[in-house]
């Protein structure tokens, strides 16, 4: 049984149908877009720490387990990343997003 949260080829499919492009130095970038993206990598972060914590964690329980379980945790964990950082989060959107700022003061 291939566990599809730890297994680096079913992430790889994951991570790369997000289409998220970093602002240039010195490219006019807005800052609502800024803040986006850097929400956005805090969210992958945040999906990426649940996913090793349940990592451990069999299928079973409240959902009744089996493989449906294992194949759609992945989704499940991305969405509480998500959730976590649209409820605030634990800090990176923040400091990514003060980074972003000062790559774009930068002269080229």
């Amino acid at each position: 049984m291939i566990d599809a949260i730890s297994d680096p080829a079913m992430m790889a499919g994951t991570m790369t149908d997000r289409k998220i492009t970093a602002p240039q130095v010195g490219e006019n970038t807005d800052r609502r877009q800024i803040r986006e993206i850097a929400e956005t990598f805090e969210a992958q972060f945040v999906g990426q720490m649940l996913g090793h914590m349940y990592a451990g964690i069999e299928t079973d329980g409240p959902f009744g387990g089996g493989f449906g379980e294992e194949m759609f945790r992945s989704m499940m964990i991305d969405e509480y990343g998500k959730i976590m950082t649209r409820r605030g989060g634990i800090g990176i959107a923040d400091a990514v997003e003060r980074e972003l700022l000062k790559m774009q003061e930068v002269q080229p």
